[in-house]
């Protein structure tokens, strides 16, 4: 026999990854649209480098080789040209699917599954675009926990949640908006089932006091509470989660609308028997493979054997189990990416393990006085020119951009393609792609949107500003004179 034309029994790819990469509304106005230039979330730069390139490494260090990448019709060709250019490493097998949103009612991530159902046809690991994980939680733990659990415990969901951000004493800025305080949550430690996650309705109906129901203490005594941690919105799941989606096709949110509506089944048996029938059908290839092995053999070793016509064990009735885990990471931060503060944080972390060094490349290198001052905790990307006396302290400063003579820069994140003109100085800022900074211009702590200009001359001190394009054209670009001031500012805010 030759056995290299065997086809193994279980050639089958076991996870397929389901990464969403929405609108980022809550990142404004940094995911502005530049003219007709759309802004990806997705493609926003974390020390230099595409957020999305962050979770695509994550999942090919797990040995997850497909990804479904959802993203909205406005951002498909930009993402195309990324995925498939020299600047993403990446050798995954990503199949693009765009679809149908609107910045003002974007669609969430349950509804977006429905949608997609029919080309997810087995186990699958659901990623946002915007996590980046520590190299303390490799995706292989989470998915060996899955192939265990959902084995041996019935659990149809694997959740992972981090610390929550903590902002420091004096970071928030109202004009940059408050941070998402994190919901509580409810587990129980021993046997690692999520049992209550808060929705916002909860909050609305009733901040002030948290309610359990009796089914749920009775059943688990020993629970824990805590509104310390945040999800990770990394989710590995039971390709039969879409079963339930179809059914409850009023639930938008997977983390808002459909884990806390899962959470209730796992301490309500009637619901639960409700939806048992969904799961009556034949076994998991999961857990055909996993029914052989040591663990699965160990698992039942106190259990007498049950003798059945068919050969296969019975049928269980499905507890719908979803499990959690809890990582604390203590080598990094564990972040999401989805407001302007983590961003900013992000960055800062990343460039504590950075070391600058002059670029190798001899052109890059030329660009670059002999008299400019960089600290090390900084980094300065490819074909970007400084002039003399500039001085950049930790701060990223992106590729292509054009820096003067004797610019201050502090606690920064350049874009591509920004000009800072000379004199000016910047402190503890973030500037999108192809900003203009005029001479002699102050900035501190502002954000602005892409291809916004900040004008020169000294005469321009920001401070706490998020610094959109409608602000430009009416404040600056246009004389304050001109009778067509408000007709030409309105047609360029619509993104």
């Amino acid at each position: 026999m030759d056995l290299d034309s065997v086809e193994p029994a279980f050639a089958k790819k076991e996870f397929l990854a389901v990464l969403i990469a929405g609108f980022g509304n809550e990142l404004l106005p940094l995911t502005s649209n530049n003219g007709d230039e759309p802004s990806p979330k997705a493609l926003l730069p974390v020390a230099n480098k595409p957020l999305i390139e962050y979770v695509l490494s994550w999942l090919e260090q797990a040995g997850v080789k497909d990804v479904l990448l959802i993203c909205p019709d406005a951002h498909q060709s930009a993402l195309h040209h990324h995925i498939n250019s020299d600047i993403s490493p990446s050798a995954l097998n990503v199949d693009l699917l765009p679809y149908n949103e609107t910045l003002e009612s974007p669609e969430g991530t349950a509804s977006l599954l429905r949608h997609f159902a029919s080309r997810i046809t087995e186990d699958f690991v659901l990623v946002p675009c915007d996590f980046i994980p520590p190299p303390s939680l490799p995706l292989s733990a989470l998915l060996n926990k899955f192939r265990i659990e959902s084995t041996t415990n019935d659990a149809i969901v694997s959740t992972c949640w981090v610390p929550a951000y903590v902002p420091e004493k004096g970071v928030l800025l109202d004009e940059w908006g408050p941070v998402p305080a994190p919901p509580a949550i409810v587990w129980d430690p021993a046997t690692h089932a999520l049992l209550h996650v808060d929705t916002p309705d909860d909050l609305d109906s009733n901040g002030e006091e948290f309610e359990l129901k009796m089914d749920l203490l009775s059943q688990y005594p020993r629970t824990k509470l805590s509104s310390s941690f945040q999800d990770s919105h990394v989710y590995v799941c039971q390709r039969r989660v879409l079963e339930l989606l179809k059914e409850k096709k009023k639930l938008d949110s997977f983390r808002e609308d459909f884990i806390p509506w899962l959470c209730k089944l796992q301490y309500q048996p009637i619901k639960r028997r409700k939806y048992a029938r969904l799961f009556a059908d034949a076994p998991r290839t999961q857990m055909l493979a996993l029914k052989h092995s040591t663990l699965s053999s160990e698992s039942r070793s106190s259990k007498a054997p049950q003798p059945h016509d068919d050969g296969e064990e019975p049928a269980r009735e499905p507890t719908f189990k979803v499990s959690i885990s809890i990582h604390e990471p203590t080598d990094s931060l564990a972040l999401r990416i989805n407001n302007v503060y983590t961003f900013l944080e992000a960055n800062r972390a990343l460039l504590s393990s950075t070391t600058y060094s002059l670029p190798s490349d001899p052109k890059d290198r030329s660009l670059i006085d002999h008299k400019v001052q960089i600290s090390s905790d900084s980094i300065v990307g490819d074909s970007t020119q400084i002039a003399e006396r500039t001085i950049i302290k930790r701060s990223v400063i992106g590729r292509h951009c054009v820096i003067g003579k004797g610019v201050k820069i502090s606690g920064c994140i350049l874009f591509d393609h920004c000009v800072v003109e000379d004199g000016a100085k910047l402190d503890g800022s973030i500037l999108g792609k192809n900003t203009k900074v005029g001479s002699k211009a102050e900035m501190t702590r502002c954000i602005s949107c892409p291809g916004f200009e900040v004008n020169g001359g000294g005469k321009y001190t920001l401070k706490g500003e998020k610094l959109d394009i409608s602000d430009w054209t009416a404040d600056q670009s246009v004389p304050a004179d001109s009778s067509d001031d408000d007709g030409e500012s309105s047609d360029e805010e619509d993104p």
